[in-house]
């Protein structure tokens, strides 16, 4: 298969007529039928180098990926372009996942998407063998990895799927991993001849940048007022998301929440306005950023500690993905230490209450011993807490040992669809046909959009009916409700739940075996990846430099901007000179930063990080109309 090829696809359904770095090596090792690993930052275009090969190989690409919210993203995307598309994931009836998996069978399916635990079921394993497969794609494949910082057991079952179709090419993805991670996945997916593709993990447009205070949130103010454009700021909990996005908004900045609490339509509303920049500052948990590509962002400001290095990472990429200057920024204070080895005390519960946990969590779901295998269960964590009076995180930890040593296996929160089913006859709905205008319509809109609707329940997309109606999402709920009530449809709303999976039967509590080689191990590794967290908010040592070193890249030129890279160069261009330079200026007159910029003749960087420690210092402060001026 030529170059010519994969271009002229690239073309056709995404308008680019040029390859990133290590995609086009990557698709033409691939459609060579060679297994590869391909080490890929966040926003470098991961999606395109098994999406291209999938079109190309023909037959069906099947992909293997734990995050939801990727597979709807994708294939939204997908299906944008006329590609085919379907996705399998935990909590699915089990009549959909068989009329799928038909489709993918003897229908024109080009990408399945599905998560980790449902590939190792019967049901998938049967029709996999009799499907056309040309390549097996393995999304965040650190996951495959017990060293890895985010391991799942489901994803061990994947090397299986290479028996039914030992000839099929494995590509396996993954933003951060680590030397020791990458030879392991390797092996564990049973790479035939190990193919390692990696793109720099230097982001040469990102200034790192960690401002150790006392005082956050004047900091975080401070910040925003300094460095313009799009931003997000990531907390850990729900709780400080709302109140840290309330606070803003007090100082004045368009900023608002985002959390997995929220339900769907508040997401996507939130997350719509801040793309289309209505909004500019999101306020959010880790559940914020899969599936959301906005390329301007300039500020990625972590207000909390990562717990790994990766995570940061990870998250810290969401800025500047469009080439331009942006900038990461971490805040710390000598408090974050301490409460960095309170969780991770809290991420490793005792054995005896991880068990107790176990058998309280069968009784909730009143699953008798030897019962449950394979069932889901939409499972609502603060419902069981109240009830066997647990502390919240104690569950969460207890669950995520308990899915790592192969037992249950807890989804992220996910939307249920809502269904409707016709309770009327086909010919009976046309002699009814309603009197409302609004009603036939939508009735008109429900028929011609979804097939089998008079057999059985079928998922609706609300927002998709909205958008083929012409309806309010709250107009169109209440129509639904009213065809209810006139006894022409069964309406079952979409709720948002996480899902629990049952890999095994319940088995007697003193049955329940924790590996403590495996437990220890863990959080020996989880300790290692803190203190190298740790190390990278103390240290002295170039930024950029750390990170690429601990991903296993060999290098050892300081990027030049981050915070320690520009003390370094104050010291040696005379910070003291440009300090008391800028003081002279605000003596005269208060300025703005920018002011000060164009006036000064010194690098825009160490302007700020001087302006920056000389607000820290109280040296000078700032004016409600943001320019500066001597503290007197």
């Amino acid at each position: 298969m030529s170059d010519e090829t994969y271009y002229r696809l690239l073309k056709q359904y995404w308008g680019y007529t040029s390859f990133r770095p290590q995609q086009l090596e990557t698709i033409r090792a691939v459609c060579g039928g060679n297994d590869v690993l391909l080490l890929m930052p966040t926003g470098g275009g991961k999606s395109i180098v098994y999406q291209i090969p999938g079109l190309a190989r023909g037959g069906i690409c099947i992909v293997i990926t734990p995050l939801i919210a990727l597979m709807k993203d994708q294939i939204d995307q997908l299906r944008k372009r006329n590609i085919s598309a379907v996705s399998i994931h935990g909590g699915m009836p089990f009549r959909e996942i068989d009329r799928l998996l038909d489709n993918c069978v003897y229908g024109d399916v080009k990408f399945l998407f599905i998560a980790p635990e449902r590939i190792d079921s019967e049901l998938f394993r049967s029709r996999y063998a009799r499907m056309n497969v040309s390549l097996l794609a393995v999304d965040e494949a650190h996951c495959i990895s017990q060293w890895g910082y985010d391991f799942r057991p489901a994803y061990l079952k994947i090397a299986r799927l290479r028996e039914a179709h030992p000839e099929v090419p494995v590509l396996a993805l993954t933003a951060s991993a680590t030397s020791h991670v990458s030879e392991d996945i390797m092996t564990r997916l049973k790479f035939r001849h190990p193919c390692l593709l990696r793109t720099s993990f230097a982001r040469d447009n990102l200034v790192y940048v960690v401002r150790k205070t006392e005082d956050k949130s004047a900091q975080l103010v401070r910040i925003l007022q300094n460095v313009s454009g799009s931003a997000i700021v990531y907390v850990r909990t729900r709780v400080r998301a709302e109140s840290i996005a309330d606070f803003l908004r007090q100082q004045g900045f368009s900023a608002d929440f985002y959390h997995g609490g929220m339900n769907y339509f508040t997401r996507s509303e939130r997350q719509d306005a801040w793309i289309t920049d209505r909004l500019r500052v999101m306020v959010a948990t880790n559940a914020f950023g899969m599936g959301i590509d906005k390329r301007d962002v300039r500020l990625v400001i972590h207000y909390d500690l990562c717990d790994s290095l990766e995570n940061y990472y990870q998250e810290s990429g969401r800025a500047g993905r469009d080439g331009k200057k942006a900038y990461a920024v971490l805040l710390f204070s000598e408090g974050d230490i301490p409460r960095a080895s309170q969780r991770l005390r809290l991420d490793y519960p005792p054995l005896k209450t991880i068990r107790q946990i176990y058998e309280s969590i069968f009784n909730y779901l009143n699953i008798a011993i030897g019962d449950g295998k394979g069932s889901a269960y939409t499972f609502n964590i603060y419902e069981f807490a109240a009830r066997f009076r647990f502390f919240v995180p104690t569950v969460v930890h207890a669950i995520k040992i308990l899915q790592q040593n192969g037992y249950m296996t807890l989804t992220d929160e996910q939307d249920n669809p809502s269904r409707i089913r016709f309770i009327v006859t086909r010919d009976a709905l046309y002699r009814i046909r309603v009197d409302r205008k609004e009603l036939d319509h939508l009735l008109t809109v429900l028929l011609r959009r979804y097939t089998g609707l008079f057999s059985d329940f079928v998922p609706i997309d609300e927002d998709e009916l909205v958008h083929l109606s012409g309806y309010t999402v709250e107009r169109l709920k209440e129509l639904l409700k009213m065809l209810w009530l006139l006894h022409i449809i069964r309406y079952i709303p979409g709720k948002r739940s996480p899902v629990l999976i049952l890999d095994e039967e319940r088995l007697p509590t003193r049955d329940v075996r924790i590996s403590p080689e495996s437990y220890a191990q863990r959080k020996a590794c989880a300790t290692q990846r803190l203190d190298q967290m740790l190390h990278y908010a103390t240290t002295d040592e170039c930024r950029s430099l750390m990170i690429r070193r601990y991903f296993g890249e060999t290098v050892d030129q300081p990027c030049g901007v981050c915070d320690v890279c520009l003390k370094n160069r104050r010291r040696a261009t005379g910070p003291h000179d440009l300090e008391q330079e800028i003081l002279t200026r605000l003596g005269s007159e208060p300025m703005s930063i920018r002011e000060l910029t164009s006036t000064l003749r010194r690098d825009p960087n160490l302007i700020l990080e001087t302006v920056t420690d000389l607000l820290h210092h109280g040296k000078i402060k700032e004016r409600e109309d943001g320019k500066l001026q001597i503290n007197m």
